[in-house]
């Protein structure tokens, strides 16, 4: 696809309650022509060891929005199987849940010929997310 007529996105996630990258996170990437459009859903991925999706699936032509959904609940209730002891960062969870929000939903505008890097910052009770490059 001509990078003039398409728009690029790419994420990576920080887990910082660790410090490392999130691997494993699942991130499903969907887009619109729109304002009101449908969702068109597009694939997905899952984070690498670096905490990036290397292999998002390109954009359609005439895409103005993208959304990506980051599965947060798996990726901390696995890292919380895996850990030893209980951490401080969960032991505090609601109703023994690993983590407060069990999904993670960025919508955003894109243009065409622009590339977006959407990093996510995350840990078990909060995130941010920012526009990168």
């Amino acid at each position: 696809m001509s990078t003039e007529t398409t728009a690029s996105v790419s994420t990576h996630i920080l887990d910082t309650s660790i410090g490392r990258p999130a691997e494993g996170v699942a991130v499903q990437l969907s887009a619109r022509v729109g304002q009101g459009g449908d969702w068109q859903a597009l694939g997905g991925s899952a984070t690498d060891a670096d905490g990036r999706c290397k292999d998002l699936p390109a954009l359609p032509e005439g895409t103005t929005h993208v959304r990506l959904a980051f599965d947060t609940e798996t990726y901390f209730a696995k890292k919380q199987a895996a850990a030893q002891q209980d951490a401080p960062a969960l032991r505090d969870s609601e109703n023994g849940r690993p983590v407060f929000f069990p999904e993670v939903t960025i919508a955003f505008a894109v243009v065409p010929g622009e590339h977006y890097h959407v990093p996510l910052l995350l840990n078990p009770f909060g995130y941010s997310v920012y526009r990168g490059s």
